[in-house]
């Protein structure tokens, strides 16, 4: 099974654009148009099956958000830091 993060690694991670909701980091970006949006959505999809790693990801129009949580393991985990941080990239670009 894969190890639980603990608070501190959490923090150390450095996750500025992400919110710690219980078990999950969320992050909500807004992006210029819905065609825009999907695009994004698309690409994290792609890097989610790289990883075999899923985010939740909830469409409002132009503004996403995403939801990473190990699910398997009851929180949050290396798996969501690495993807978080994928997501972030491909945001960025």
């Amino acid at each position: 099974m894969t190890e639980l993060l603990t608070d501190r690694d959490i923090e150390d991670a450095r996750l500025t654009e992400w919110t710690v909701v219980e078990k999950s980091i969320t992050r909500i970006v807004e992006l210029t148009s819905f065609r825009a949006a999907i695009e994004v959505v698309n690409r994290v999809a792609d890097a989610a099956e790289e990883a075999d790693h899923h985010p939740d990801i909830d469409i409002r129009w132009r503004t996403l958000a995403f939801t990473l949580s190990t699910h398997s393991a009851g929180g949050l985990t290396q798996k969501d830091v690495d993807l978080a941080r994928r997501i972030d990239a491909l945001i960025a670009n």
